[in-house]
């Protein structure tokens, strides 16, 4: 089946988006100054970058698999930066590191530190845990991001070499490998890289990787058997059934019958953003329903409040429906940038508030707690809870997460706007500047705004004569209720269509749009099959989602309790965490008697008391201590 090209858009690229942000510009310049350097630095520190010489030997520390995936993620991110920031030096660092990497390219093309330097003989032998394309497909990105950033193409040029090698190794044909990566990742790359070479042998590529997963007799199985069971994935194998291995990576069925969102969270995230990225290129309407009934899944039964996702250490990944527990909940950063990822291509497909909803949750809760205010400390894991002794770190052995929200954060741009020929979207409240070509003209867009501390957001738009084109505001779902004004009249009639209002008229030049969101605090329950919040709430306004922490409140808060009645005050607070809108309300704790006996008939007493809640995503940033999102409830 295919899917009706009418109503796609595309999003506006990074480069035609100017952010300047009461919120997110502090956050990007943080980004630019602290934590791309930063991040070069552990990469060169560690020997990331050096391991690119290709001089490793005996009795010197191993390259880690995909140290390639580290160093690539650092050049997007800095590439990101570079489109709207010029920087000399900055250009200047990753045209030495892309020097680096193309003198370690073998003749045939092929491109990977450890099995170029450490087991050249392996090439090819565990895709299941190997990462060799997943380190390729992290390189295609970086190549293509630099590439759109700065038009050099000496690193585009080696990925193409690259992805031409892989096309004359796997395939359908007898003599090729029948094989897919264990780490979904190449294939979202390829689509990248055709889109911007129109090579569609890039295309077809991505295609048959995602075709072939979980294709029978199961090749990762096979795989396992020629290398006597060892592998990267051993010590994950060891502790799981042969089905939950397959579903570990999503080779348990074909994608086109997969129901369910299961395995490692973030491969999960990969596959699901390539589906999408093939749905929307192939106009493929059974890839575009699998992905719907993915999503279903997951927003309904497998996903915490805070956009995070992956419950278990065990598989980095999801468990069961509704299975979320608050103190060991894994939700890795990664995956959180995934679900934006992803969501932000379904936005493409389908222009749905409940996609754009889903991606700014995670982006303004899981994805901006996994960085400290100070670009330099990261979560790998992001808890609801914390009795004290979790933090954030400066760097990991394991990498990924760093570098993936420091490209994220550089792109933020291309994820507030996107357009058809004749339509504009206003996926996000970022204060921005944008151009597109709308009807045949060129539009300049300005979205002013405060938020997520203010919900009011106006839009002016110029032009250089009166032009007719579709203007799609997002409604959040978390909005209650909105007012629209166009040049100070009030639009009682608009149509809201899937969480977005449609205006569509002739605008002329210096035409204003006025959004009004209503923003109230809000308490959130979870299903009762969620275990752990079973009698409890959890607080949010707008998008943001609030916790409790110790530094704030000097009671144990174990031991807070909600009333029913009790109000919560909005105060923005410009000292606090860089400047937050907090939240006061009255609460009651129980009565920590000394020496009370542990066990007694009577109820302990309770008292009175003040709580002051945060935003999640500016926790373990003060004094450490312990942390609740979710607080009990009583009347």
């Amino acid at each position: 089946m295919k899917l009706h090209t009418q109503h796609r858009f595309h999003p506006i690229s990074n480069k035609n988006v100017k952010i300047k942000d009461c919120f997110w510009s502090p956050r990007l310049d943080i980004n630019r100054r602290n934590t791309i350097p930063f991040e070069y630095h552990q990469c060169k520190n560690t020997g990331r970058i050096d391991a690119f010489h290709l001089d490793w030997e005996t009795g010197k520390k191993v390259p880690h698999i995909f140290w390639d995936s580290d160093v690539a993620k650092w050049i997007e991110a800095a590439s990101y930066s570079l489109h709207h920031n010029p920087d000399s030096d900055l250009e200047q660092l990753v045209d030495q590191v892309i020097e680096l990497i193309a003198s370690a390219q073998q003749k045939d093309g092929y491109l990977n530190i450890y099995y170029t330097a450490v087991k050249p003989e392996a090439r090819w032998t565990d895709l299941e845990g190997g990462h060799e394309l997943y380190c390729a497909g992290h390189m295609i990105e970086g190549a293509v991001a630099y590439f759109q950033s700065t038009g050099k193409r000496k690193l585009l040029d080696v990925v193409c070499r690259y992805a031409d090698y892989i096309d004359q190794v796997f395939g359908k044909e007898p003599a090729k490998l029948h094989g897919y990566p264990g780490h979904p990742e190449i294939e979202l790359a390829l689509v990248k890289l055709y889109r911007v070479t129109n090579e569609e042998r890039y295309l077809r590529l991505s295609e048959y990787f995602v075709n072939e997963r979980g294709q029978q007799p199961n090749y990762f199985e096979n795989e396992r058997k020629l290398r006597n069971q060892n592998g990267f994935l051993r010590h994950v194998i060891d502790q799981l059934d042969d089905l939950t291995i397959s579903e570990y990576h999503q080779s348990h069925q074909p994608v086109r019958e997969q129901n369910e969102a299961v395995g490692h969270s973030v491969r999960a995230m990969y596959l699901y953003s390539a589906m999408a990225d093939l749905a929307y290129e192939l106009k493929d309407e059974s890839l575009y329903e699998a992905c719907k009934r993915l999503w279903n899944n997951l927003a309904q039964k497998r996903m915490y409040i805070t956009g995070g996702i992956g419950s278990a250490e065990r598989n980095e990944g999801f468990t069961y429906d509704y299975d979320l527990p608050n103190l060991t909940s894994y939700s890795e950063t990664c995956a959180a940038i995934g679900l934006v990822f992803w969501n932000h291509r379904l936005v493409q497909l389908e222009c749905d508030g409940r996609y754009t909803d889903l991606l700014e949750r995670a982006l303004y809760n899981a994805v901006l707690a996994g960085v400290s205010l100070d670009g330099r400390k990261f979560f790998y894991a992001n808890p609801l809870e914390s009795q004290g002794e979790f933090h954030r770190s400066e760097w990991f052995d394991v990498a990924c997460c760093p570098p993936n929200i420091a490209r994220l954060l550089a792109s933020l741009g291309e994820y507030i706007y996107s357009q058809t020929d004749q339509e504009l979207a206003v996926h996000l409240f970022i204060q921005s500047n944008v151009e597109a070509s709308l009807s045949g003209q060129n539009i300049r867009l300005h979205q002013e705004t405060s938020f997520p501390w203010d919900s009011t957001i106006k839009l002016t738009i110029n032009t250089d004569k009166a032009t007719k084109f579709g203007l799609n505001l997002r409604i959040p779902g978390w909005a209650p209720c909105f007012q629209i004004l166009i040049n100070n009249e009030e639009q009682v009639n608009v149509e809201v269509v899937k969480g977005y209002a449609k205006l569509d008229r002739v605008w002329e030049n210096g035409d204003q749009i006025e959004l009004i969101l209503d923003m109230p605090v809000v308490r959130t329950y979870a299903h009762p099959n969620v275990r752990d919040c079973v009698g409890k709430v959890a607080i949010q306004r707008g998008p943001i989602v609030y916790c409790l922490e110790e530094v704030d409140n000097k009671v144990p808060l174990h031991q807070v309790v909600l009333p029913e009645e009790s109000q919560f005050h909005a105060i923005y607070q410009e000292t606090l965490l860089d400047g937050v809108v907090k939240l006061i309300a009255r609460a009651i704790v129980y009565d920590d008697e000394k020496n009370a006996d542990l066990y007694r008939t009577e109820k302990p007493k309770l008292t009175e008391c003040q709580v002051q809640a945060i935003p999640y995503f500016a926790w373990d940033n003060r004094a450490p201590g312990s942390m609740a999102v979710w607080i009990r409830e009583q009347k």
